[in-house]
């Protein structure tokens, strides 16, 4: 019997690992959106999910996140372009940085990385 290894980083192809952390960050707007909206929307998507994909993916080119497979950069790329994203939605939606999109930071922040966490942690326990 093999031990279970729980990693947020795991022995994947940088693709399968940019595809998880993408798709958790879909799936958090899904969620807001279903929340606050009732529905899903491809303006709802684009208004919420996109903004946050740009400033994720950013990050991660900054901190070269699919390449070096580590905790640090996997937050690093979180706590930059999750902020990144937010600001960027806020200046799409022409809203000023204070009250409602502080609050949806601060969501915004500890949600995608359970969200991201959540994946990769799967993708760990996943054969391939």
């Amino acid at each position: 019997m093999s031990a279970v290894r729980l990693t947020v980083t795991p022995d994947r192809p940088p693709g399968v690992l940019a595809l998880a952390d993408g798709t958790a960050l879909v799936l958090f707007s899904v969620v807001g959106l279903l929340s606050h909206d009732g529905a899903v929307s491809a303006s709802g998507l684009a208004r919420d999910a996109l903004p946050l994909l740009v400033g994720w993916f950013a990050a991660a080119l900054l901190f070269r996140t699919y390449r070096r497979r580590s905790v640090r950069a996997l937050l690093l790329t979180w706590i930059v372009g999750v902020p990144l994203g937010v600001a960027l939605r806020a200046v799409v939606l022409g809203r000023a940085f204070e009250g409602r999109e502080a609050a949806f930071l601060a969501v915004a922040l500890t949600f995608t990385l359970v969200f991201v966490l959540a994946l990769r942690i799967v993708l760990g326990f996943v054969r391939r």
